[in-house]
């Protein structure tokens, strides 16, 4: 087995990649080698700002022999092909959400990997922050009893106010389902469990969008996805959710609750790593805050897990099998939106472990 840092390249420099090179640069058990676009400017440009030593093509970044793991960061339309492309370089592979288009293509690439000895991760990595990790430890040690029942809810008004091109959010593959579902639905299976069927309402509350800022102000754009999306999730053995997904809400809100037959807990945003994390009992006057502890070191630490991982021939968390069963629910959620009924799935995954409690993403291991 191979000792050392494990070598990275990332293939996206779009809006998120800067937030994923400012954490994997400083992380001493990966090297960031490589970075593409299919704009090689912009790719020149960013990794030039972030140390990153090549830059150009995908098929640039997949002839560095020293890079083991390929951070996939495009669009969702072409999360699927970037993946596969990957893994037949050998690489292997951890994909920003959602892990594809559909299960069908999500299939492709997690079979992809099984034959050739690889390995799948996927975003989101949220759960695996202090804040919900501190969650999972609550709910195993019983402090809230058996869960009954959650409530969770992120609405907003959508991203085109501030994205400066915002209109892959409107199409398939995006929404606030999409879009935000999978650090919700996440969030709710590593704490939970496995989801065995669900149901939705859809609607869409207006066609057309408006690109609020950065050079294309003014664009209007076409809405091809739901923008209000209400689901119901059956978690066997443990609980029921309903689960609120909206870009028509002029309020914004963002919580999971959870109702266990001894008291309840507010969660923190599940789109941070951070807390704050709320308990209730059944005699207390009002909510009381918890302690947290882990790392809010913020996104690539998923990819430093599958990282260490490798090297220590162990399971990583942030898994293909996860993240391939949060996109199922999402698929299933949308098409019981059209069919208006309850829809079984047919996937299934394990609640990740938690990370140990002295896990530090900043102390070399490798």
């Amino acid at each position: 087995m191979s000792n050392g840092p494990i070598g990275v390249a990332l293939v996206g420099a779009g809006n998120i990649s800067g937030q994923y090179l400012r954490n994997l640069t400083s992380f001493p058990d990966v090297r960031v080698l490589g970075l593409a676009d299919i704009d090689t400017v912009r790719a020149a440009a960013v990794a030039a700002e972030y140390g990153v030593p090549v830059s150009g093509t995908l098929a640039t970044v997949l002839a560095v022999p020293e890079v083991e793991i390929v951070v996939n960061l495009t669009v969702p339309s072409a999360h699927a092909a970037v993946a596969l492309e990957a893994l037949r370089a050998g690489k292997h592979v951890y994909g920003e959400k959602p892990l594809a288009m559909n299960v069908d293509e999500a299939a492709k690439v997690v079979a992809e990997a099984a034959n050739l000895g690889l390995r799948v991760g996927g975003a989101p990595d949220t759960f695996l922050g202090a804040g919900l990790q501190s969650a999972l430890h609550a709910l195993r040690s019983g402090l809230i009893g058996e869960p009954v029942a959650v409530t969770s809810a992120i609405q907003n008004l959508g991203p085109e106010s501030w994205h400066p091109n915002p209109e892959f959010f409107y199409q398939p593959g995006g929404g606030p389902l999409f879009d935000l579902g999978p650090y919700y639905l996440t969030a709710l299976v590593s704490l939970l469990g496995p989801v065995t069927r669900v149901a939705a309402d859809t609607r869409k509350a207006r066609p057309h969008r408006v690109v609020g800022s950065g050079p294309k102000e003014g664009l209007v754009f076409p809405v091809d996805v739901p923008t209000h999306v209400n689901a119901l999730l059956d978690f066997p053995g443990t609980a029921t959710a309903t689960a609120t997904f909206s870009f028509d809400s002029p309020v914004p809100r963002r919580m999971i609750e959870i109702i266990g037959t001894e008291g309840a807990l507010s969660l923190p945003d599940p789109n941070t790593f951070e807390g704050p994390l709320l308990a209730r009992g059944a005699r207390d006057a009002d909510w009381r805050e918890l302690p947290v502890s882990g790392t809010t070191a913020g996104r690539g630490i998923g990819v430093l897990d599958l990282a260490r991982s490798l090297r220590a021939g162990t399971g990583h968390r942030a898994s293909g099998e996860l993240a391939y069963h949060v996109l199922e629910l999402m698929c299933a959620i949308s098409e019981s939106g059209e069919r208006g009924e309850f829809l079984p799935i047919t996937s299934t995954t394990t609640a990740p472990d938690p990370l140990p409690a002295d896990w530090d993403p900043y102390a070399a291991t490798l």
